[in-house]
């Protein structure tokens, strides 16, 4: 029957996980893939080199190596290694969670202390992942749902700020780039909602492409990138040193720890919005390993910390496309990348409001996948205090950070660098603490007071 649908003897499926389409599919469907997380990856060793003060030589060392290992780590997660990998369609690189800490590491240690820190993270999340298996009880849906859904509200600031222009632009919240942006979003919903079997799937990137045709006739397009980026790169083992410092390592492993919360819950969004089912253990060990794997392997090379890519995650649930071979092309291109930077520089030429405008739908997908994830726990009394405290401290102190201003400086670089941090925290505590009750028990709860209060009246 497969092989009459198809006209092969294999399965071509873009919807199943060992689905293996031709090359003129999986190419474009990865490059949303591509496009959604690359500027991410690339922005990270930009922002964390002027904060170290490096050289521009080096600046581009680290962005060719935050590429090459956004691929090593998404190719163990799709493959695996033994027991390293989620073997999930997840898209895992450099991200944006670690910018606090990196930030503040920089300055004071420099790269190489970066390096140093990032060994004990690495090995933290290792460590974790290695005891999952005991502690998966303390991760019901309430919580990674609610993880989840932090995680869809915490983006969208970043994709109001890419669709305005990007922070630092010069015609920052133009109404040129509010046109390109809101372009691209009216080009991305009306492919997805209009067009119909391959074109509809590929509805981002085809936004992608119109928006910045539109950049283009506009000027917004810089070429100069591509220009000076150098044609070929072979990655060199501890060019940047290794150096261990005491607070540096502390923070690391503090943000290390919590990224593997985040990561947790991007798995089980992924498999709830790709697969419709719950995470297993077996994919959340595997996944946790993996990332702690790439993480400490990177500090050897110039490489920041991995995690998952929630936008990436976003798109898997909006599409539905979870062939390994549409995703393992993605990471391919990222590696080639990394060792052609100029191949890489093409993908920064993409103006940010286009990718803003092409992403915020993906964002509102997490959120609702968070929802969805909360669901699948009943509605008590209880899991809602759990959801309602984690979401108004969360996102609370996100809008207020200044609140911490007194605060010990660790607290505030973790909790203040990040909602998904407090969210996290947040949920874990009260559902370790506050006793466990269904509705049904307090149902009958309320029937117990109800009947002492009569009793009494009588």
């Amino acid at each position: 029957m497969e092989a009459s649908q198809t006209g092969w003897g294999t399965n071509r499926s873009v919807f199943d996980w060992n689905g293996k389409p031709g090359f003129g599919q999986a190419v474009p469907l990865s490059l949303q893939h591509i496009l959604a997380m690359i500027m991410g990856a690339v922005t990270v060793p930009i922002i964390v080199a002027g904060a170290a003060g490096v050289t521009p030589a080096e600046k581009t060392v680290l962005i060719q190596m935050s590429l090459i290992f956004s691929a090593l780590s998404t190719l163990l997660q799709l493959y695996g290694a033994s027991i390293f990998g989620a073997r999930l369609p997840v898209i895992f690189g450099v991200g944006f969670a670690y910018v606090p800490a990196l930030v503040a590491i920089a300055p004071q240690y420099g790269i190489a202390g970066i390096m140093g820190a990032q060994i004990a993270g690495g090995i933290a999340m290792i460590v974790i992942g290695l005891f999952m298996t005991r502690i998966r009880k303390y991760f019901p849906p309430i919580v990674a749902g609610t993880v989840v859904l932090v995680i869809g509200l915490s983006l969208y600031p970043i994709a109001i700020n890419y669709i305005a222009g990007g922070i630092g632009a010069a015609d920052y919240g133009s109404g040129q780039n509010w046109t390109i942006g809101m372009f691209t979003l009216c080009v991305v919903l009306g492919v997805s909602k209009f067009a119909r079997g391959f074109l509809r799937l590929a509805s981002i990137i085809c936004g992608i492409l119109a928006g910045y045709g539109l950049s283009m006739m506009l000027g917004k397009v810089d070429f100069s990138p591509i220009a000076a980026a150098p044609w070929v790169s072979v990655p060199v083992p501890m060019q940047f040193g290794i150096e261990f410092h005491g607070a540096a390592i502390i923070s690391m492993v503090v943000i290390c720890a919590v990224n593997s919360v985040q990561t947790i819950g991007d798995l089980s969004a992924t498999t709830m919005g790709g697969m419709d089912r719950e995470l297993s253990t077996k994919e959340l060990f595997g996944g946790l390993m993996g990332n702690g794997l790439s993480t400490l392997l990177g500090a050897f090379f110039g490489g920041f910390p991995t995690s998952s890519f929630s936008q990436n995650v976003g798109i898997v649930a909006m599409t539905r496309i979870i062939s390994r071979r549409v995703l393992a092309v993605a990471a391919v291109f990222l590696l080639v990348a990394g060792i052609v930077p100029k191949f890489g520089a093409i993908m920064t030429t993409i103006p940010f409001p286009v990718l803003g405008g092409a992403t915020i739908t993906v964002f509102g997908m997490i959120t609702m996948m968070g929802i969805q994830l909360i669901n699948k726990d009943e509605m008590s009394v209880r899991n809602v205090t759990i959801v309602a405290l984690a979401l108004a401290l969360a996102m609370g102190l996100d809008a207020v950070p200044q609140s911490l201003d007194h605060a010990p400086a660790l607290l505030r670089q973790v909790i203040g660098g990040s909602p998904i941090v407090t969210a996290a925290a947040v949920s874990i505590l009260l559902n370790i603490l506050l006793p466990q009750k269904t509705l049904a028990d307090e149902a009958e709860d309320r029937a117990r007071i109800e009947r002492r209060l009569k009793d009494r009246q009588a």
